[in-house]
């Protein structure tokens, strides 16, 4: 049992359960398959969520989103899910590539926000180029981000080049995909 009750099971589904459950959603798994896994009904593991969400509304210290987060990031390790499969499978290569290699996440959490300001959803950009679920995504994101952080305090000028020039790279590249920008033949 915790010291703390936000972090108490909810209904035996506890936060790590939840937080696996959350990732694996984010890459396609249903809801039903997600039941399945946790061994409970799917009413019941539709409660668990909500109560789960108002908790970390509740919680003031910001420990349970933390430890969900951290929980997120491990979803793959997580022994329940271990044969539950989502509907769609992406590729296996890139998705691995992505929690292994820093730059390659980086490159495309660029490319990711270049498209959003295209008008493209840039989740599923990544998802059909690559096969990365959004899941996945996010499970590289909260492994990277401590690193990255401390990148840019080491070589800011570094880090804002590389920034730079895989900003322009993907901003042509959509540009190019929609004829142009809107304003390429306006002459001042």
């Amino acid at each position: 049992m915790s010291q703390n009750p936000l972090l108490e099971p909810i209904h035996g589904i506890s936060l790590e359960d939840y937080s696996a459950a959350c990732a694996k959603l984010a890459n396609g798994l249903t809801e039903d398959g997600v039941a399945t896994a946790l061994g409970v009904e799917l009413p019941v593991w539709q409660e668990a969520s909500l109560l789960w969400t108002e908790r970390m509304k509740q919680d003031e210290t910001f420990h349970v989103v933390t430890l969900f987060g951290q929980y997120f990031g491990q979803a793959d390790q997580h022994p329940k899910f271990s044969n539950a499969a989502p509907v769609a499978a992406g590729n296996q290569g890139y998705t691995e590539q992505i929690k292994t290699d820093k730059h390659f996440y980086q490159e495309l959490e660029i490319a990711r926000t270049v498209a959003y300001e295209y008008g493209l959803d840039g989740a599923q950009w990544i998802a059909d180029k690559y096969g990365i679920a959004l899941g996945d995504f996010q499970v590289a994101a909260s492994k990277w981000n401590t690193q990255i952080h401390a990148d840019m305090q080491a070589d800011f000028q570094g880090y804002t080049q590389r920034q730079d020039a895989w900003r322009e790279k993907y901003k042509q590249l959509f540009a190019d995909a929609q004829g142009g920008n809107v304003a390429d033949d306006i002459t001042f």
